[in-house]
């Protein structure tokens, strides 16, 4: 079970590990911050002092509440300070109620103090006064108090402001105090990516985190981030290394005496063990969670701990006492304001309920899971958004078998379609939009408005739900509204190495490749039938008759891969010399860019024949450096895109760009205008500027200097408006990218975000020859039937007589409208 985003706050606040690291000191500046305002009587200021240091005593001894009644005490006296005094007792109490789990009241009392750090600044070249460290303090305990409430871009926000004022300390009497608090914020942002699913990214702050932890010798800094690292490794099913850092981040928090950290770290550990299958030793450790955290009155840890106990039991199928445990999580999860905990809890529970037979209460429960994790979206970029998707995609998952345990396949489609391409579906509704600022609500798909997009397409839509390793559901709704349902269980390899082992055995190798290199056939057959029987033969009855009339398959994450033209029947028949084939990231998707496509209005060719289209090929290659540290090396040249640029552009009616003429400034100037754009060239998968979207198209370099001078990345394509009816990407892997629950994210998701309404893309690294051929066949076929679908499938069936084997002729697929 996956309970991450229970506990994966723990963290100490900035000023806490401050107080840690220099005890005495900074409770005597605090002290005669206290005593020095001239406002306060003796009397007042010597109460004031004395209730100051009972609050931090009480604090590092855990006694929560009562540090929170005393530090309010001497709140009330010292409420006509202008001093820093007043500041420091309320970041004290935002500590206090964010331990508590009560991160509202902490981000008010944590504005407060911030403002008033701000009122009394003392402006400094180095930039290096007491109060701006302590302004970036209080912004890193705002930020970690967001993240416990889920509202992960306002914390990267702040966690990013107090990131900055640390660095801008140069004073080398402050310097040490800024590399702590630098530290620690690192160590929230990797916390913060570990929450969203952004594994190596977290891995990559924590890390940097330890490092000055350990340079700047602040041990309880480093604890919280060993801890960190441990549970990121727990995440990434590594689960010796997750010991092998949390065990020592436990020592650490033993020694210092600090009882949170103790419990997150035994609680982490607990979750490791748990996952090993050791149950009864997993128990153990959360036993002595439930002591610490009952004392000391940590709702939260507690909250997290009973939830890790009825996760034992429901893996143990002792439903009751699991049902039990989790009530009372939820309680405490509503209680301490914690939305991700609460949506989290409720997947739980709704779970253990359809396990137990109990499917519409069960249902009941996840879809209000699912209704809370989509509130925590807002504030994201599109490459978080897919990430967190990631960590809630099993609830959609669970309350699809709920929906089909109580014979409700519309509804099950319905939730099928709601968990799938959720970012691409928001970012493709920003960038329909006339505020692209502030874009329409998103309204989930009904059945009948998915039955109607198949009716006016035309097509019989096919959407793929992997439900888990051995189930998958298949819905086929047919342009007349008739809509299929098929389960289907799945053989002991998992579905993800089929399509896996099924690529391999095409011989797969590098565009300039000849198409004639010898690949053994046999191999590639029986994958391809394993994958007819498993993906086409349970709807084959529900597909059309007609080779003509469009399928339109909606694949999920490794499905993408699978080469649909290619799967072969009991009858030795390729698919596409059957049906006319696209492929969609969602239902939503297809609606989007058929109403981006009816914006465009026109046939795909129009009077300005020759000025709507843009054709390149065999630029002169750029020189890429994947790795840092590396030799820049220059991509091989492409002679054969190059003859099939001039085909294409003969076609088209213009001129090919082609070798110094296919610089990227200048297909760049032509590209938002252009209604047909074809680009032979070479597709690389990687991810050039480390932002999450891989892909980029290999164009001529502009001379800048610049490191992969000549590369159109798919994020920078993502920033053009493009109005292109269709886009042809004639090079290697353009169709594959990072495989995520959101569906690919590469090239053609960028494609189609900027505003292309279809994409054509290769699935793997194509010959010169057999795709010249192909490609010219297409716009052969496009001049006398507009159908892009009909067009590629013709061209298909053309090639295959001359290159017979799929290798050569099943790469490219057609996304989009067709």
């Amino acid at each position: 079970m996956d309970t991450k985003f229970i506990y994966r706050l723990l963290s100490i606040p900035v000023t806490l590990l401050f107080s840690l690291s220099f005890d005495r000191k900074m409770a005597k500046t605090s002290v005669e911050m206290l005593t020095a305002s001239a406002q306060i009587p003796q009397q007042d200021r010597n109460e004031a002092s004395r209730l100051y240091k009972a609050g931090v005593q009480l604090y590092r001894l855990g006694e929560l509440q009562k540090a929170l009644e005393t530090f309010q005490r001497s709140l009330v006296i010292v409420r006509n300070s202008k001093l820093q005094d007043k500041a420091n007792i309320l970041n004290y109490i935002g500590q206090i109620y964010h331990s508590l789990g009560q991160d509202t009241k902490a981000v008010l009392a944590y504005e407060q103090a911030l403002a008033i750090f701000k009122q009394t600044a003392e402006p400094r070249q180095d930039g290096a006064n007491t109060s701006r460290i302590n302004q970036g303090i209080t912004l890193s305990n705002i930020g970690l108090s967001y993240q416990s409430l889920g509202q992960y871009g306002k914390a990267l926000k702040f966690h990013s402001s107090a990131l900055a004022i640390f660095k801008q300390v140069g004073n080398k009497s402050r310097a040490r105090l800024a590399r702590i608090g630098e530290g620690t914020t690192l160590t929230y942002i990797g916390g913060l990516y570990n929450s969203i699913g952004e594994y190596p990214k977290s891995l990559r702050f924590l890390e940097q985190a330890r490092a000055i932890t350990k340079e700047v010798r602040n041990l309880s800094g480093e604890g919280l981030a060993l801890r960190n690292i441990g549970e990121v490794y727990d995440n990434l099913q590594q689960y010796p290394k997750a010991i092998s850092f949390l065990q020592p981040a436990l020592q650490i928090a033993l020694l210092s005496g600090d009882r949170s950290e103790e419990a997150a770290s035994l609680l982490s550990l607990g979750r490791v063990y748990n996952n090993l299958g050791q149950e009864t030793k997993a128990l153990e450790l959360y036993q002595q969670v439930l002591t610490i955290s009952q004392k000391l009155g940590y709702r939260r840890i507690e909250g997290a701990t009973l939830h890790e106990m009825g996760t034992v039991y429901q893996n143990l199928k002792q439903y009751p006492k699991a049902l039990k445990l989790y009530q009372q999580v939820l309680a405490i999860t509503i209680e301490q304001l914690d939305p991700p905990a609460e949506a989290l809890t409720r997947t739980s529970f709704g779970s253990t309920l359809l396990e137990s037979g109990q499917a519409a209460a069960g249902a009941k429960m996840l879809l209000s899971a699912i209704n809370i994790w989509e509130s925590l979206r807002p504030g994201l970029t599109d490459v978080y958004k897919v990430s967190i998707f990631e960590t809630q995609a099993k609830t959609y998952r669970q309350l699809q078998q709920a929906m089909i345990a109580q014979g409700k396949i519309n509804s099950a489609l319905e939730i099928a379609e709601r968990g799938r391409s959720k970012a691409f579906v928001e970012l493709l509704t920003s960038r329909l939009s006339a505020n692209y600022k502030n874009p329409p609500t998103i309204k989930q798909l009904t059945i009948d408005q998915i039955k109607l997009l198949a009716k006016k397409e035309k097509a019989t839509l096919v959407e793929y739900s992997i439900i888990s390793d051995k189930l998958l559901y298949i819905w086929v709704v047919q342009p007349t509204g008739a809509v299929a349902f098929k389960q289907v269980d799945l053989p002991s390899i998992s579905i993800i190495e089929l399509v896996r082992s099924s690529r391999k055995s095409l011989g797969l190798r590098g565009r300039g490749v000849p198409a004639n290199t010898t690949v053994d056939t046999v191999p590639q057959i029986g994958k391809l039938k394993q994958l007819h029987k498993l993906l086409i033969e349970p709807i084959a009855k529900s597909l059309p008759t007609d080779p003509n009339q469009r399928v339109i398959f909606i694949p999920q994450n490794e499905l993408f891969l699978v080469p649909f033209p290619a799967l072969i029947d009991h009858n030795d028949k390729y698919l596409i010399e059957k049906h006319s084939i696209l492929t969609a990231p969602a239902i939503q998707v297809l609606q989007l860019t058929s109403q981006k496509r009816e914006r465009l209005g026109g046939g795909i060719f129009t009077s300005r024949q020759g000025k709507d289209a843009l054709v390149v090929g065999n630029p002169i290659m750029p020189s890429i450096v994947t790795k840092t540290g590396e030799k820049a090396q220059q991509l091989p040249t492409l002679p054969g895109a190059e003859v099939e640029a001039v085909q294409v552009a003969k076609l088209l009616k213009t001129r090919a760009m082609t070798g110094k003429l296919a610089t990227k400034a200048s297909i760049l100037q032509q590209m938002n205008q252009a209604r047909i754009i074809h680009l032979a060239t070479h597709g690389l998968l990687d991810d050039f500027k480390g932002l999450g979207v891989p892909g980029a198209i290999a164009l001529a370099p502009d001379n800048t200097g610049q490191i992969n001078d000549g590369l159109l990345t798919a994020d920078e394509i993502l920033n053009l408006n493009l109005n292109a009816v269709l886009v042809v990407l004639s090079a290697c892997d353009t169709g594959e990218g990072r495989i995520t629950g959101d569906g690919v994210v590469g090239l053609s998701r960028s494609l189609i975000s900027a505003g292309a309404s279809s994409v054509i893309v290769s699935l793997w690294a194509v010959s010169d020859d057999s795709t010249e051929f192909l490609m010219t066949r297409f716009y052969e076929n496009l001049r006398q039937n507009p159908d892009q679908a009909v067009a590629l499938r013709n061209a298909m069936l053309t090639t295959m007589k001359q290159y017979s084997r799929p290798l050569d002729w099943a790469a490219f697929t057609l996304i989009g409208e067709p």
